[in-house]
């Protein structure tokens, strides 16, 4: 009998010790990343949902240049396709994430700046109001992608950080990849007329 009371005991010192070496903390911040992820993904998807009415808009005010149009359509076919898993925030499928998504900035980002030939789309209100949006969602996505990226730093110094590390280690908790800039981001994109 006092062997089973031993072994209870020990087992909630052993539980009462885990705790206290950060995991509950470790669960509370992996959490707080995926809820961060999915505020990303949320305003990628809506600068999604604004693409094809500015598209149309686009289309119907000025006999546009197709192959801009083209492209814009195709990033955001393809960056609609790529999804993360929130618990496989690896470096290779960020990379991935982001190179889908980067190509379709640089689509929306050439389509904005061919619209400037088109003083009478720029004139129509539907227009300026899907701009307006468009411009609104990037800002957002900057604000989205700031935050996770804090929350991915705080997280992964809590998994490297001893004891945390061995906490992590025994229960499977492994760094998260953040966003970095996009090769050539500070380079403006290039259109030719």
């Amino acid at each position: 009998m006092k062997k089973v009371v031993l072994a209870i005991v020990a087992v909630l010192v052993l539980l009462v010790a885990i705790s206290g070496c950060g995991y509950n903390s470790l669960v509370k911040l992996d959490e707080d990343v995926k809820t961060k992820w999915a505020q990303v993904e949320t305003q990628y998807q809506r600068r999604s949902d604004l693409i094809p009415n500015l598209v149309s808009t686009v289309k119907g005010a000025a006999k546009f240049e197709q192959g801009t149009l083209t492209q814009v359509i195709e990033a955001r076919a393809k960056a609609s396709q790529i999804t993360i898993d929130p618990d496989k925030l690896t470096e290779e499928n960020m990379q991935k994430y982001q190179a889908a998504q980067g190509q379709l900035s640089q689509a929306l980002g050439k389509l904005m700046v061919l619209t400037e030939n088109y003083p009478e789309l720029k004139a129509t209100q539907q227009f300026s109001e899907l701009s307006a949006q468009l411009e609104g969602t990037e800002n957002r996505i900057t604000v989205a992608r700031k935050d996770f990226n804090e929350s991915v730093q705080t997280y992964n110094v809590k998994v490297r950080s001893f004891p945390n590390n061995i906490t992590a280690g025994i229960f499977g908790f492994s760094q998260k990849a953040a966003f970095k800039a996009d090769a050539g981001a500070q380079n403006a994109p290039k259109v030719e007329f």
